[in-house]
């Protein structure tokens, strides 16, 4: 961990990994025997507050980290079984290359819309590129806070960015300028997820919070409205959330998949049994990424698994045949009809990846972006 990422980027990765899930349960346990001896609320706070402290004192976050293995200079081809990581091979495709941005601070989350690229991070910043180089679109977020921004999602000509505190904005890119509309129904509860589509006559907003709770929103002409929130799963925290029309996936911290198909007003969980790591992510297309280095793909009821490596990815994304995955040691996994291969990218380290239709770019810590394909230019009238 670097100290650019600071306690707040710590406390979000350590909310995914399977030490908080076992503290948490460890606080639950000994909470309930507090009905025999109140002293067992003592071990109780002990048992949830230790591991967090003791990690970061040791500059860790609970990811399981190792170094990747040999990787040879052939694509491998992948069966319906899975890969092993040692089937994941190394490849030359369009080059990978580090964009110049006006931050060193990290960045956590990042979209591609119609008009261009958008990164978030640390401090409430939102970046943007329209086809001109990265610029500052917003400083420090969309209320002016320097709140921490932990998800962004683009929806035709916006995006829209959340993070601490129910930060919550969205901006044009075609008008310009954004709206704030943090503290949905006045919840401030910290924003970890968030996804957005659009609509008949508007867009669909869903926001989720580190309490596994979703919100339900629906914008038109620039008033938003909320449902109440539901929790899809036992309450742990949410690692990803996608969707594609009115049909979306989560995953949790528990290691839970839930799929709606009613833009997020229900949910059933469909997975995963027996998965090797915790979720970091999901994409549309039905991929989930974990901890452990492996991704999971459903075909109906069964998820497929593929080691793409032994250390974590951190985030998947998917745009038509399009998927791409993240690692923590800076490579990005790219998927096609042959199967997973690695790419390596000039990042040391990245949080996130996003796709679209003529490009891609992923995140990372002291304001990294490494990005692929042609810049999005804005159409002429």
């Amino acid at each position: 961990m670097t100290d650019t990422d600071g306690v707040a980027a710590f406390v979000r990765r350590y909310a995914k990994t399977w030490v908080h899930a076992v503290a948490t349960a460890g606080m639950t346990a000994f909470g309930t025997l507090t009905v025999v001896d109140t002293r067992f609320a003592v071990i109780a706070l002990a048992a949830y507050v230790f591991p967090p402290v003791a990690l970061y004192l040791r500059g860790d976050d609970g990811w399981e980290t190792a170094e990747q293995g040999d990787r040879t200079d052939e694509r491998a081809v992948g069966d319906n079984g899975g890969q092993a990581a040692g089937d994941v091979g190394t490849v030359d495709r369009e080059v990978w290359t580090a964009a110049a941005v006006p931050t060193e601070v990290a960045l956590h989350d990042a979209a591609v819309g119609a008009l261009g690229a958008y990164a978030v991070g640390e401090d409430g910043i939102v970046l943007a590129d329209t086809g001109e180089g990265w610029t500052v679109a917003l400083p420090d977020g969309p209320g002016a806070t320097g709140a921490t921004l932990w998800a962004a999602d683009a929806v035709g000509d916006a995006v829209w960015v959340a993070g601490d505190g129910g930060a919550l904005g969205r901006t044009d890119g075609a008008a310009g300028g954004h709206v704030d509309y943090s503290a949905p129904a006045g919840d401030t509860t910290n924003i970890v997820a968030l996804a957005a589509e659009a609509t008949d006559d508007g867009e669909m907003v869903l926001v989720a919070d580190g309490g596994g709770r979703v919100r339900h929103g629906v914008y038109r002409a620039g008033e938003l409205a909320w449902n109440d929130p539901v929790t899809p799963g036992s309450g742990a925290s949410v690692a990803g959330l996608a969707f594609s029309g009115e049909t979306g996936y989560l995953c949790d911290t528990a290691g839970a998949v839930f799929e709606t198909t009613d833009g997020g007003r229900r949910y059933v969980m469909v997975g995963i049994d027996d998965a090797e790591g915790t979720p970091s992510d999901v994409a549309t297309a039905g991929v989930v990424s974990t901890d452990a280095g492996v991704s999971y793909r459903r075909d109906g009821t069964t998820w497929t698994p593929d080691r793409l490596c032994d250390g974590p990815l951190t985030g998947v994304a998917t745009e038509g045949d399009r998927w791409l995955a993240a690692a923590t040691d800076g490579a990005v996994f790219e998927r096609d009809a042959d199967g997973w291969a690695r790419t390596v990218t000039p990042a040391s380290s990245l949080a996130a990846v996003a796709v679209g239709n003529k490009r891609a770019l992923a995140v990372g810590a002291s304001g990294t972006v490494v990005e692929r394909g042609s810049a999005v230019t804005r159409s002429q009238s």
